[in-house]
């Protein structure tokens, strides 16, 4: 059994364990059993900080999600108030997170879709993300809140497309990050 840690520190170390078991053995071998055997803790403990491997797998979603909000308001923090700047930031932070998590992050998205409680989960967590983006895109746009806030939803969903082609290899970092840039100028921050 491993040292006893504080509840935050075994909390994240559980959650880069159970990041791993997706990525090197995919969302099916994932289970509160394996995860707390990898660790080095009893099942208890790890039932304790998830309860349910859809506990775990909401979990390991809002931690990636976290770090990509993390990422892009630190992007954003003495960006010029530009369209095309913040455009590019927002593109090119979004892509980099997706690839520093790596493929783990759209397995554990796709391993969330048809439980009623983790689609719920998934919903508030891109509403939480377009309310992010609209509040970066707005005081740079001429279109109505509702309408940034409207396409923001939209563009989470090409984010997420694209970003799973970067991440598997069939298209570039920087051609992507062109793309998106280039559609949230056109589609996002300028006049209907």
């Amino acid at each position: 059994m491993s040292k006893k840690l504080p509840r935050a520190e075994r909390r994240l170390q559980l959650l880069k364990i159970a990041s791993s078991i997706v990525r090197n053995e995919g969302t099916d071998a994932l289970t509160l059993g394996l995860l707390a055997e990898r660790a080095g803790v009893s099942k208890p403990i790890a039932y304790d900080h998830f309860e349910t491997r859809s506990g775990l797998m909401m979990a390991l979603s809002k931690d990636a999600m976290d770090r990509q909000v993390s990422a892009l308001a630190k992007a954003l923090e003495d960006a010029p108030r530009e369209p095309t700047r913040i455009a590019r930031i927002l593109a090119t932070a979004y892509l980099e997170c997706a690839i520093t998590i790596g493929p783990e992050w759209h397995a554990i998205a796709a391993a969330l879709r048809g439980d009623a409680t983790m689609e719920a989960t998934q919903r508030r967590t891109r509403e939480e993300h377009a309310t992010f983006y609209a509040d970066a895109i707005q005081p740079v746009s001429e279109l109505d809140a509702s309408i940034v806030r409207r396409r923001c939803i939209a563009l989470i969903g090409t984010m997420e497309a694209l970003s799973d082609e970067v991440v598997a290899g069939r298209i570039g970092m920087e051609p992507a990050v062109d793309d998106l840039a280039a559609l949230i100028v056109t589609w996002i921050m300028s006049a209907r």
